[in-house]
């Protein structure tokens, strides 16, 4: 009797990035984030900057309609001295037109902010 034959052992052959790739855990991209590594720095800095143009944008809009409010009526006399139901355009305009447009682009602020800092989060956990 003849023993039986083993079957060969099975290799997979990989080109080496691919296989450095396959064995990168999601451990090292938060670690270089944690231990401040060029990769991790550079990835904070790239968040930064995406929440940092984000509050530049949303500064500037409401600095442009509250700014924008007053030069209007500097421009136009009418509508500064027109009145809607017996209350004068601009007080009109800044307590019911203004605070909800603030809220608004605070609104979008946070909800934007959010939606980076998760893409952020989905880019640490892919890697």
């Amino acid at each position: 009797m003849s023993t039986p034959e083993r079957p060969a052992k099975r290799v997979t052959v990989v080109h080496p990035r691919t296989a450095a790739a396959r064995t990168t855990s999601r451990r090292g991209v938060r670690r270089d984030v944690h231990d401040q590594t060029e990769l991790g720095v550079t990835m904070l800095t790239s968040l930064r900057r995406a929440q940092l143009r984000l509050a530049v944008l949303v500064v500037l809009g409401v600095a442009v309609v509250v700014v924008g409010i007053p030069l209007v009526f500097l421009a136009f006399p009418s509508v500064r001295e027109g009145r809607v139901g017996g209350l004068a355009v601009g007080w009109f305009v800044l307590g019911v037109a203004v605070f909800p447009a603030i809220c608004g682009a605070a609104w979008a602020y946070v909800r934007h902010a959010e939606r980076n800092e998760a893409a952020f989060v989905d880019l640490v956990e892919r890697s």
